[in-house]
Order: C-alpha cells, then sequence, then structure tokens
C-alpha cells in the first residue's frame, strides 16, 4: 500500500481491524537533490530509493506500507553544483525521526529506511538507533548500494547509479553527455593523505561532479542491481518483521 496514493479509509482498511493488522512494516525511501553530473538528474538517488522501495516489497512475501519520499537529505558537500539542495544533519535526523512516528502512531512500528544517498548513512544510523531505543519504532536503515554484490564502481554518478537508471529511467539519462562526464571526472572520491580525505566538497576534485567511468554503464547491469536490491530488501524485512522488541508504548 502506497500512502500517496490511498485514501485514509483505505488505509483504516474501513474500520476492519483484521484488514490492518495484514501490514507487517513500513518502508521510507530517503533521497537527496543533488548533483550527479552532466548526463543524470539531480532526483538520481531519490529515484533510486523508490525503485528498489518498490522492487523490494513486491518481492516480499506480506503486506508493507510504502511511505512517501524524502527527497532532500544531507547533501552539503555537493553545494557548488547549481540544483542541488541540502539539510543539515540535524534537520534531516528530525524530519526521518517525526516521520517514523507518524508512522508509529497508526500502529506501524516496525520500519525499514530505504536510503540512496551516502551522505545520509551516518545520520540515519544514530535516528534509526534512537527512535528504536526510546521505543518508537523497531527502525533500521538499508542502503541499496551497500547491500547489492556488484564489480562495479560506486563512485558518485559513476556506473553503478547509472546503470540502476538505464534499467528504471533510461530517459532521464543525457547519453551524449556521457563522454564529457567520463573525461571530467575523478576517478575516486576524495583528495587522500595518510588516511585522510582532505576534501570536504565534491567540487575540490571532480570538475563536473562526476567520479567513476559512467560509460561502463548499461540495462542489463542495472537490473541485475535492481533484483538483488530488492530481494536483499524483502530479506531484511523479514527479519526485522520476526525480530523481538519492545514497544515504549
Amino acid at each position: 500500500m502506497h500512502l500517496a496514493e490511498a485514501t485514509w479509509t483505505d488505509v483504516s482498511g474501513d474500520g476492519n481491524a483484521d484488514d490492518r493488522a495484514d501490514i507487517d512494516v513500513a518502508l521510507l525511501p530517503v533521497g537527496s537533490t543533488e548533483q550527479h553530473g552532466p548526463h543524470a538528474p539531480l532526483g538520481t538517488d531519490t529515484l533510486a530509493a523508490e525503485t528498489v522501495t518498490a522492487r523490494g516489497a513486491a518481492a516480499y512475501d506480506g503486506e508493507v506500507v510504502v511511505a512517501p519520499a524524502i527527497p532532500v537529505g544531507v547533501s552539503e558537500e555537493h553545494r557548488h553544483f547549481a540544483g542541488t539542495l541540502w539539510v543539515s544533519p540535524d534537520t534531516f535526523r528530525a524530519y526521518v525521526r517525526e516521520t517514523v512516528e507518524s508512522l508509529a502512531a497508526h500502529g506501524w512500528d516496525r520500519v525499514v529506511v530505504v536510503n540512496g544517498h551516502g551522505g545520509n548513512v551516518d545520520a540515519l544510523r544514530e535516528v534509526c538507533a534512537r527512535l528504536t531505543r526510546d521505543g518508537t519504532a523497531y527502525t533500521v536503515p538499508f542502503t541499496w548500494f551497500e547491500a547489492v554484490e556488484s564489480s562495479l564502481e560506486m563512485g558518485h554518478a559513476g556506473p553503478m547509479e547509472t546503470s540502476l537508471l538505464f534499467a528504471t529511467q533510461p530517459e532521464l539519462v543525457r547519453e551524449g553527455r556521457l563522454e564529457d562526464a567520463a573525461a571530467d571526472g575523478a576517478a575516486r572520491w576524495g583528495e587522500w593523505e595518510a588516511g585522510v580525505n582532505l576534501a570536504y566538497d565534491s567540487a575540490a576534485f571532480a570538475g563536473n561532479g562526476v567520479v567513476g567511468d559512467p560509460r561502463e554503464a548499461d540495462e542489463q547491469q542495472g537490473e541485475a542491481l535492481l533484483d538483488d536490491a530488492g530481494e536483499r530488501l524483502a530479506e531484511l524485512v523479514a527479519v526485522v518483521i520476526a525480530r523481538e522488541w519492545e514497544s515504549g508504548a
């Protein structure tokens, strides 16, 4: 059930408690609105979170609630590139926390936050731990590109993300710009010395914001990534449902 597409009476089961009991878990996609080079859209991370959430919901053998995606995340590292939006980690954590609190208020106290942006990872780990420890909802973060097995480099707007786009929203990939994206991009994330990344912003090491070679991307690899991510998410949902946890209610 997608909350954005349902009515409140759909969600309540028209007063039938048995219908509400069929819903096991809530999935909350989170992403970002940030530069992804000259070839990929600003909404790449949010689109990825939404598509992986949909695939995971379809693969799970049970009913889930899918919340609307949170489209702005912790992305200040891309601030030099036009169109990038960002919020502070505190604001992001507060938004995620209060959204999960809303889900829990309606009885969905098992929540998986499906993440599409690396900059959100630390904040999500913290807020999910707090929600769980406080007894609000058993909440875990799932970052799709950390869950899959692939020989492709993640980078940024590189072959992994571009492949997923080719498989899901190919019309959004500016294929005519792939050569420029590769030529002006960086080979790796950051500027490293003695194990320290000296660069705080992506513009310091990637002139067009790209890390990795998006020319290595294709639809077939994207389909494999999506299948893998969806299966991993469905497996995680089953574990989250089965895990013992005591609500604070």
